[in-house]
């Protein structure tokens, strides 16, 4: 595993990386599980379901498996119904790694929100174009960070990454999210995932005003057991025009703090 690759896999953890040097998504606290604003796998949400992310770089959607990962599926659609990935930035993207967002830009959001949930068995692959938390190392560590691999991430499927989904349409809009600034702290000068949780979209238009962001995340429709296997790539869809600067692509991991 080359060095950018064990960075990245530290970021996607949330506070696991300083100890161990592996490539994994992080966050940055320890949240209770099954607590305020926490949920559990449950009937309501057993059928597949799409979400469509609209943008600032274009729109995607994603598909909902939760016969993948039951507890993140359901927490997932909660969090979607109460819209709090809205105005939500992709704070990490590593390029041939993964993008990384779920921090809101309200800082009470994070707070009622910031409890985890339960873990899920991996039953898929962590391949291009899959949806999967981020976590802090600890078991029971998932809440609302998350993170879609550009490549494959197989690596972590060892490690309770268990994706819940996957990019089914505008991929391309998902391999063209800003990714100039690199990695937050310790481990480069982007955007810090503590003062984004405390500070929300404050700090980050200030310091960090081009990074792309979520403009609505809404569940479009219920697609029914039969879907398109895992294995379909990702439908590759334009994506907005890049700006005219040159936009460098960040050397780090998805971490959630």
């Amino acid at each position: 595993m080359n060095r950018i690759t064990l960075a990245a896999t530290c970021a996607l953890f949330l506070l696991g990386c300083v100890a161990e040097h592996v490539d994994r998504p992080a966050t940055s606290q320890s949240n209770s599980s099954s607590g305020a604003g926490g949920s559990s796998a449950n009937g309501e949400s057993a059928e597949t379901f799409q979400v469509k992310f609209e943008t600032s770089r274009g729109d995607f959607v994603v598909e909902i498996h939760p016969d993948w990962a039951p507890n993140g599926a359901s927490h997932f659609r909660e969090l979607v119904e109460n819209k709090f990935y809205d105005d939500c930035r992709f704070f990490r993207v590593v390029s041939g790694f993964m993008a990384q967002f779920g921090i809101n830009g309200d800082p009470a959001m994070n707070k009622t929100w910031g409890d985890s949930i339960q873990d899920d068995k991996v039953i898929e692959s962590n391949s291009r174009g899959m949806l999967t938390y981020a976590q802090t190392g600890m078991p029971n560590s998932r809440s609302t960070q998350l993170f879609i691999s550009y490549g494959d991430n197989s690596f972590l499927d060892g490690q309770r990454f268990a994706p819940f989904g996957r990019v089914v349409e505008g991929m391309a809009v998902v391999d063209q999210l800003y990714a100039g600034y690199g990695d937050g702290p310790p481990m480069g000068n982007g955007p810090d995932q503590g003062r984004i949780e405390s500070e929300g979209n404050r700090y980050l238009l200030k310091d960090f005003p081009k990074l792309d962001y979520i403009k609505t995340a809404r569940i479009i429709e219920a697609v029914g057991a039969e879907a398109e296997p895992a294995s379909e790539p990702a439908k590759e869809t334009s994506a907005a025009e890049p700006p005219a600067e040159s936009e460098q692509p960040a050397e780090a991991t998805p971490a959630a703090e």
